[in-house]
């Protein structure tokens, strides 16, 4: 699985490269997440921008991620895309994550 990672300050920024987050690559996806994590990353944007599908185990292994990272940081999801952001409200995940349209919208959340 492709992602793109960058630090802004204290600020991680992590974008999947891919069209999917599946069954395919979310163990994957959720372990270099759980790596950044123990690396120190406590302030994590999750640019969706690319990702047009996002199936039951994806969504698993995004949680998982904010649970990893627990009281003392933040996991924020900016670029969602329609598709994606149904299966988001279907789930309540969109009272559970905080939700930006862009990356700098997320990066002054996080600045904060």
């Amino acid at each position: 699985m492709e992602i793109e990672n960058r630090k802004i300050e204290n600020i991680l920024v992590v974008q999947p490269m891919e069209k999917r987050i599946d069954a395919s690559v979310s163990t994957e996806f959720k372990g270099r997440m759980v790596d950044w994590i123990n690396a120190g990353s406590r302030k994590i944007i999750l640019d969706l921008s690319y990702v047009d599908f996002i199936d039951s185990s994806g969504l698993g292994a995004i949680v998982s991620s904010l649970k990893t990272i627990g009281n003392d940081g933040d996991l924020v999801i900016c670029g969602i895309k329609e598709t994606v952001m149904g299966l988001f409200r279907l789930t309540r995940m969109n009272r559970v994550f905080q939700i930006f349209s862009s990356q700098p919208e997320a990066i002054k959340a996080l600045s904060i």
